[in-house]
């Protein structure tokens, strides 16, 4: 093997190293306190400020501006973020991540000592461990050894390159053609979808002499640009409220990056003038771009969010007045009154897009059509998103303006809210894929067995249709009555078991597959109705006339 193609791999090994120790931090973080840091987000949303500094913090633990970009986009997506917010937050993120990497390359030369320890530490402290949250920890502190490894394995392979002529021709062939290297950059940033990984290897070539400042300036704007990419692909297929904000924060850093290209030679004779290690130029160039790009944007951020909106109009939300929450007015959170009603308003709609839902779901089992399934995961999101909003929303009311009367109403919005995204769950992850095992596997039902399923869909039909009303009234009859559906759904699944599935009263129309299924197909319409007629319970329980239990004393039963 050439020495070339050793220094090849090595380096494209550290580069795997380096991309593989971020996704373990990334991955540890998110799954050992991903919803905390998450409700660390919304709960900094008040102002343009906080949701920076919210970022920056979140970020900095996170140490990928890219996930936190996708996090936000989910939550704008759903309603519970505002677009000027939302940018705020993805802004700070820029800062938290340059941060990041300025801490790992200024600590570069303590690498080879703590990378083993962390190593060490991060495999006793996962494999010894069965509680999530340790064991998330032992993930992090693996991340983080393997990335401070790969940055030594980088440095060592890019050694060689010092005395390598053809390499420096390249490079200064980067250094004399700025618009070459901010591409390189750019494209260097979207394939290993983090500016960490691409300016920790732009600062190995600094720390070795084989990058000048001239050349690496091009590159680190091209990185800066090139890291907002990745949240605007992963995006695509969002919502449009979710793809404004990649789009509008890859417009702020373009616009700086592109400044900066056009006094590149301004840049390079500044820091000529600095008497600091070009490692540092190089590192604090990327700081303080972008901490410049979140100082001018930042008072701009609404006349941001406006062009994007309207260089890319949301079709479907006009298509689709349910694509997503449109009645939580913030500026009602000032009277809790008319906040309520506008989370009842939400979750009414809720309702309708269960329904619009279990539809689809039905028309699958009757057409046998694997494509009308197709929707339902989606709508299953949009669910999870107006539930989300609805939360986010009620969690803003100013508890020092909320009456005892508007808690309770609070209570008993969100156990509503919960309980139609909790049958949606069932559709989903349950009834959506028996209907799919009955049509793949070609199982026909009897004429009485789809009768039956039928009229059981009828009464979560009429559940469904009860919901608006008890909601929006507060009335203890109409709560009552569907709560009623529980008991009325389930003594006609006793009279359809005890006539099918008796004893000796196994449908011959259908062979055991179909049974089973069939009887899977009862289980999965009786939770969801369970689910929708227990959102009356708050009212009629606050009204006194839910018994305890539906169990009787064993002297009464005797």
């Amino acid at each position: 093997m050439t020495s070339g193609t050793s220094v090849i791999i090595e380096l494209l090994g550290g580069v795997a190293l380096l991309l593989w120790g971020v996704r373990m931090i990334r991955t540890g973080v998110m799954r050992g306190w991903g919803e905390r840091l998450q409700r660390f987000v919304e709960q900094r949303l008040s102002n343009r400020l906080a949701a920076f500094g919210g970022g920056v913090v979140a970020t900095a633990m996170l140490g990928s501006a890219t996930a936190m970009a996708l996090i936000i986009a989910g939550l704008a997506g759903s309603g519970a973020i505002g677009g000027t917010t939302g940018l705020a937050v993805l802004l700070g993120a820029d800062v938290g991540s340059a941060l990041v990497s300025g801490l790992f390359v200024s600590g570069s030369s303590l690498s080879m000592k703590l990378a083993p320890f962390c190593l060490f530490a991060g495999y006793v402290t996962f494999g010894l461990s069965s509680e999530f949250r340790l064991r998330s920890a032992g993930r992090i502190m693996l991340g983080l050894g393997m990335m401070l490894l790969a940055l030594t394995m980088i440095v060592a392979a890019t050694a060689p390159l010092r005395g390598a002529t053809l390499f420096h021709e390249v490079l200064g062939a980067i250094a004399g053609e700025p618009i070459l290297g901010f591409l390189v950059g750019a494209v260097l940033a979207w394939l290993c979808h983090s500016t960490l990984a691409v300016i920790l290897l732009v600062s190995s070539l600094l720390i070795n002499g084989s990058l000048e400042v001239a050349g690496a300036i091009p590159l680190i704007l091209g990185v800066n640009f090139g890291g907002g990419l990745p949240a605007v692909a992963a995006t695509c297929e969002q919502p449009m409220p979710a793809r404004w904000l990649p789009v509008a924060n890859l417009f702020c850093r373009g616009f700086l990056a592109l400044a900066g290209l056009l006094l590149g030679r301004t840049i390079v004779e500044i820091a000529d003038t600095l008497s600091i290690e070009p490692l540092h130029i190089a590192v604090g160039l990327h700081a303080v771009f972008n901490v410049t790009v979140a100082t001018v944007f930042l008072p701009f951020s609404p006349a941001v969010m406006r062009l994007c909106e309207k260089l890319m109009p949301d079709a479907a939300a006009a298509d689709d007045p349910f694509a997503a929450p449109r009645y939580l007015d913030r500026l009602s959170l000032e009277t809790p009154t008319i906040a309520l009603s506008n989370a009842v308003t939400e979750t009414v709609r809720m309702s309708e897009i269960l329904e619009r839902m279990f539809r689809l779901s039905l028309m699958a089992l009757k057409s046998r059509r694997l494509e009308d399934l197709k929707d339902v995961a989606a709508i299953d999101v949009r669910l999870g998103n107006y539930l989300a909003s609805v939360h986010v929303y009620l969690g803003q009311l100013p508890a020092d303006r909320l009456t005892s009367s508007d808690s309770r109403r609070a209570f008993e919005v969100l156990h509503y809210a919960s309980n139609l995204e909790h049958a949606g769950d069932v559709i989903k992850l349950s009834l959506a894929n028996r209907i799919r095992a009955t049509i793949k596997q070609d199982i026909r039902f009897s004429s009485s067995q789809t009768a039956a399923l039928e009229a059981l869909c009828e009464v979560i039909s009429l559940s469904l249709r009860l919901v608006p009303a008890a909601l929006t009234s507060r009335d203890v009859t109409a709560a009552a009555r569907l709560a009623a559906q529980k008991d009325r759904f389930r003594e006609l699944e006793d009279s359809i078991v005890n006539e099918h599935l008796g004893r000796d009263q196994v449908d011959s129309g259908a062979d055991g597959r179909g049974n089973t299924l069939f009887i899977d197909l009862v289980r999965d319409l009786h939770r969801i109705n369970s689910h929708i007629a227990a959102a009356g319970y708050p009212l009629i329980q606050a009204a006194g006339l839910l018994n305890a239990s539906r169990i009787r004393h064993v002297t009464e039963a005797r």
